[in-house]
């Protein structure tokens, strides 16, 4: 089944109150057909998501290898291509990285990083075949500049990066077009998600620090957060443009971290350190 003259675009994470439901929507509203994805448990979040036009359904875990295998040969085999894939779906991970379980690293950077790795593996050789394609990677603003308490994510959103900016060179050759999206503060239920998760954790050489790191789990939440229904329309944009920018910046503090990356590592220092109360213990 084709549905010609719309682009096919494939979203992961997309539960209701997340930046992927605005994809999905900003998407279709590009007259692209939508396929919005996430976790099975979560499938009912995106229930709202069938009622608009060109939006269906459809479960993917980006964590294993037989979901994203299934959710892609599905889409292909019955619209023959996937013309725009949005690596959007990933957990936050807050925590002091001594104290923090490795457990909890793993599952970061098996859905942030090796989660759209995985997608990009499978949809590359579709995308190849037709000598055409976009992949949007989704990175962050934390992932290039790490910030205190949140270095297990920071590290897997730095990872993000890394791949993407190279399989942006290596994918040249076949049509490619890979865009690496550096989101700043984005309104949406992340923050809320992650401080639920920390409401159990029993910290033991940074117990002192728990309101800290409380407060870094909610940081990208602020009043004066981007609303993510602005944000999704200005990418959907952007990556639909005849000729796709490498990198999309945009959002709430993205001007502050781009200062940042650019300050000596002992400014750095001391802002972090200053706004996420890091003293030196007696």
């Amino acid at each position: 089944m084709e549905l010609e003259g719309l682009k096919i675009v494939l979203v992961t994470g997309c539960a209701k109150g997340g930046i992927g439901y605005e994809y999905c929507k900003a998407f279709a509203e590009q007259n692209c057909h939508v396929i919005a994805s996430d976790i099975p448990r979560r499938a009912d979040h995106m229930l709202d998501l069938n009622s608009e036009k060109n939006i269906e359904t459809l479960e993917l875990d980006v964590s294993s290898d037989q979901s994203v295998s299934t959710a892609v040969d599905n889409v292909i085999s019955r619209y023959g291509r996937i013309d725009v894939l949005v690596n959007n779906a990933g957990v936050g991970s807050t925590g002091p990285l001594a104290e923090l379980s490795l457990d909890t690293v793993r599952k970061a950077w098996e859905i942030n990083t090796l989660g759209q790795l995985r997608l990009v593996q499978k949809v590359v050789p579709h995308m190849a075949s037709k000598g055409s394609g976009r992949i949007v990677n989704v990175g962050s603003v934390a992932g290039v500049v790490p910030t205190p308490w949140a270095g297990s994510y920071c590290a897997s959103k730095a990872g993000v990066h890394a791949m993407t900016n190279t399989l942006r060179v290596e994918l040249r050759p076949f049509g490619i077009n890979v865009v690496l999206v550096i989101p700043g503060a984005i309104r949406s239920n992340f923050g809320r998600a992650t401080s639920e998760e920390l409401a159990n954790q029993d910290w033991k050489l940074y117990k002192d620090f728990k309101d800290a790191i409380a407060e870094r789990a909610k940081a990208s939440q602020g009043s004066k957060a981007t609303d993510a229904t602005i944000f999704a329309r200005h990418v959907a944009k952007k990556v639909l443009s005849p000729k796709p920018p490498k990198q999309i910046v945009f959002g709430h503090m993205t001007g502050l971290f781009a200062v940042l990356s650019w300050s000596p590592l002992w400014v750095k220092d001391l802002f972090f350190s200053t706004r996420f109360n890091v003293s030196r213990k007696a």
